[in-house]
């Protein structure tokens, strides 16, 4: 349980003002049709983080414990740095809006925005250390979902609830309290 409701905070907080969240916001303001992107949000993360959970435990199985502890202790710290670097959403191209329609072009752009994101590497690094993808991977699917799905449905008010560098700096501690846990573990 504590790997579910762990890499579900850490990736609610962690997605606040994240691109994929702006992107969820750009969606919303561009088709006014919630449902479609919300269903194409909840896919895209379930693969894109299945697809990071499945790496995270396949990490596991070639470290040892103690090496593998440094490692998830330090991205989590590198994590918390990251966290503090505001993120930029790029245009969205109006081509793939009408090939695939609302809810394509939502998985397609999302699955393609969580690339590399901090997010993806956040569950990469859970699986890692929890070595529990089903749980892993439902938390963090749950946390994108808590983050996004709001800003679909409310738009711009939900993310002036709360300031933006308030979110990181709450995230990057969190992420850095994590990374010293596991490192003292080591």
């Amino acid at each position: 349980m504590d790997a579910f409701l762990v890499s579900t905070g850490i990736v609610a907080l962690a997605e606040i003002g994240d691109k994929t969240q702006l992107l969820a916001l750009v969606l919303a303001a561009r088709f006014r049709k919630p449902w479609p992107i919300v269903l194409g949000i909840l896919v895209a993360t379930l693969v894109n983080h299945g697809l990071a959970g499945a790496v995270g435990a396949w990490v596991t199985a070639f470290l040892g414990p103690t090496t593998l502890r440094w490692v998830v202790g330090l991205s989590f710290i590198a994590m918390a740095g990251w966290m503090l670097i505001p993120d930029k959403l790029d245009e969205v191209d109006d081509d793939k809006t009408a090939r695939f329609g609302v809810f394509g072009t939502t998985v397609v752009l999302f699955f393609l925005a969580e690339m590399g994101d901090k997010t993806q590497i956040a569950t990469v690094m859970l699986a890692a250390k929890y070595q529990s993808f089903l749980a892993v991977v439902a938390g963090t699917t749950l946390g994108m979902m808590i983050a996004n799905a709001p800003v679909v449905w409310l738009g711009e008010k939900v993310t002036k609830l709360i300031p933006l560098p308030v979110v990181h700096k709450l995230s990057a501690a969190v992420f850095l309290v994590l990374g010293v846990l596991a490192i003292a573990s080591a």
